[in-house]
Formats: C-alpha cells, sequence, structure tokens
C-alpha cells in the first residue's frame, strides 16, 4: 500500500523498483517466473516490511488510530507515511518527484507485460492518475482510502481512515520524520 516508500527505497534501477512495486503483489515463494534481479528488489520490499512490523516509531503510530480500525491500521500507517514522503519529497531526494514518478511511469510502462494482471490494471490507472505525485494532497489520501475499502472482502471501516490522519497529523509527520532515516539505514543492510 506505501507504493512510494518502497519506490524510494528501492536501488535506482529498473528491476530493484519493479520488485519494490511488486513487492505488494507477488505471495508466496519466489520463483524462476521472476529475474534475479527483480526477485531481490522483491525480497527487499519483504525485509522493508519486516523492519516496519517490529519498528518502534512505526507500532507508535500504529497505537496513535482508533482501535477499531483493527487490522486496518497498518494500512493507514503505510498509507499516510507515503503522503509525507510525497509532500516532502524535496528534503528527502536529489530530484523532483514529478521526474522520479515519470521515470518510474516509464519503467511500468515499458515492463507491462511481465505484470500479474491485477497489477497491469492498477498500472494504468497509477499513470494517468499521477498516483505517486497525488499523494502529496490530504484529500487523496482519503480517495485512496475509500478505494482500497472497496477492494477488501469484508466492510471496514478504512474509507473513514482520513479522519485519523486529520486527528493526529503533526504526530504523524513526526513519526514519519523519526521513522525514515531508520528506514533507510535499514534498507542498506539490504541486498542490492
Amino acid at each position: 500500500m506505501n507504493y512510494l516508500f518502497h519506490l524510494y527505497l528501492a536501488e535506482p534501477t529498473e528491476a530493484s523498483l519493479l520488485g519494490g512495486l511488486l513487492g505488494d503483489f507477488v505471495k508466496g515463494r519466489l520463483d524462476d517466473r521472476w529475474p534475479e534481479a527483480i526477485r531481490r528488489g522483491i525480497e527487499r520490499h519483504r525485509g522493508i516490511d519486516s523492519f516496519a512490523q517490529g519498528n518502534a516509531v512505526a507500532r507508535r503510530s500504529l497505537r496513535r488510530i482508533d482501535p477499531s480500525y483493527r487490522h486496518c491500521r497498518s494500512i493507514l500507517v503505510d498509507v499516510f507515511y507515503d503522503h509525507f514522503l510525497a509532500r516532502n519529497w524535496h528534503h528527502h531526494a536529489d530530484i523532483p518527484l514529478e521526474q522520479f514518478a515519470q521515470r518510474f511511469y516509464r519503467i511500468l510502462e515499458k515492463h507491462h507485460e511481465l505484470l500479474p494482471p491485477g497489477l497491469q490494471r492498477i498500472a494504468l490507472r497509477m499513470i494517468a492518475g499521477r498516483w505517486l505525485e497525488s499523494y502529496r494532497d490530504p484529500e487523496t489520501v482519503e480517495i485512496v482510502l475509500q478505494r482500497l475499502a472497496g477492494r477488501l472482502s469484508r466492510p471496514t471501516p478504512l474509507a473513514q481512515g482520513g479522519m485519523e490522519l486529520h486527528r493526529h497529523y503533526r504526530e504523524f509527520e513526526q513519526d514519519f520524520t523519526e521513522f525514515l532515516p531508520q528506514a533507510v539505514a535499514h534498507a542498506r543492510t539490504l541486498p542490492a
């Protein structure tokens, strides 16, 4: 769910960037369907997810969210952190977000046939809607959460999760600011 965050932590290669996105769409054991460099990108994604699950700052963000959101709290934190990364991109990256996103969209187009069918559909909408750049706006966060809620098999309060962002905006931003350098340091320990 935190597409931008994983792309930011990927190595700057096409394969690593693809693997950084594929990590949310490829489940289970990795086989030879994926070229080795893309498999490493998927494994990197999984390593970052594991790190985040045990990280004290990310867990603090989870606790800020009303318990009624139950298992959706981790989805909310993922989306909120993407929002803060997009909003503060100029503090964390050497190139503008628009330029980074356009490069990634070209990679998605180039490797469209390699993507799983679900990601193929999402990739087209991601490119057309300029999703990565749009995460800057809190209103987009609310739209994203409504769309995610519509994709889940059971009813959840996820669609109303934007209220949690507004309720603890400064605290989530502080958590993100503390978490990002820890995640970057962890990503450096992962195989490239």
